[in-house]
């Protein structure tokens, strides 16, 4: 490049730097520099898509990484949720199982025994000879010993073998029980007829209502003291007999047992 176009390209460039910086001074205002209106116009609109187009970009991260956070944390609510509810299950099965012992329990203080429980594995409830077996295991089971349920008197042991107990059940047509009227003392024998459970051998004048409680009274030798036996349903006077008509509502259930009590108890001294 020869001498004299140097110069002119020296020339260009300092006049250009000249114009550049008369236009960047200011002369009066922001208004008086049509460049920077220009540009201010061009690139403002520009700048402020890039910056909204960060700002979504960043609410949509941050929309995503509290998606996630609920995400985890509603799963970990619903894990705890699940069990708490299994907890609430064998806190009510446990609930249900301590009221049964702690109601068969008075029985064992009123009689002074003591309680061992034992599986029922099969029942006859259709037949004449009403009846239970028992899984009981090693314990020592008597002819004649009592068998409870949380209700109530369920009968009592008629055969032992090894590991297991048949049960004469009350409802069976050929059980007698020494039975009393709670409230009046007044005493019968509870036995089971084609009706149900019937308290026999109390007179007419006796006073008896529906509703009262029926235990056993004891007098057999076979059953303690004040073992619910039920409630009376209906008296009948109208009979013609010396004695009332009464029946007795059971006070277990025995289609829904599948657990008893067998009751130890200390034989009464011979005289």
């Amino acid at each position: 490049m020869s001498e004299r176009r140097i110069g002119w390209v020296l020339f260009a460039v300092l006049v250009s730097l000249l114009l550049l910086l008369s236009f960047e001074a200011p002369s009066g205002g922001l208004g008086d520099n049509w460049i920077e209106g220009t540009m201010l116009r061009v690139v403002a609109p520009v700048a402020h898509s890039v910056a909204a187009l960060s700002g979504s970009a960043r609410g949509a991260a941050d929309s995503i990484a509290t998606h996630d956070d609920l995400v985890k944390e509603n799963r970990a609510l619903r894990r705890e949720v699940e069990r708490l509810e299994l907890d609430l299950l064998r806190m009510s099965h446990l609930e249900g199982e301590l009221e049964r012992l702690g109601t068969a329990l008075d029985y064992s203080r009123a009689a002074s025994g003591r309680l061992q429980v034992a599986d029922i594995v099969y029942a006859d409830h259709s037949s004449w000879l009403r009846s239970l077996i028992l899984y009981t295991g090693d314990q020592q089971v008597e002819i004649n010993q009592p068998v409870v349920s949380d209700r109530g008197l369920v009968g009592r042991v008629i055969e032992v073998v090894p590991g297991y107990a048949k049960v004469q059940l009350v409802t069976d047509r050929s059980a007698g029980v020494g039975a009393m009227i709670q409230r009046t003392r007044r005493q019968g024998l509870v036995r089971s007829g084609p009706d149900g459970l019937t308290v026999d051998f109390v007179p007419q004048q006796a006073d008896v209502q529906p509703g009262d409680r029926v235990v056993t009274s004891g007098i057999d030798g076979i059953y303690p003291r004040g073992l619910p036996l039920g409630r009376i349903a209906s008296v009948d006077k109208s009979g013609g007999s010396l004695f009332l008509d009464i029946r007795v509502e059971p006070a277990v259930d025995f289609g829904f047992l599948d657990q008893v009590y067998l009751l130890s108890r200390r034989p009464v001294p011979n005289l």
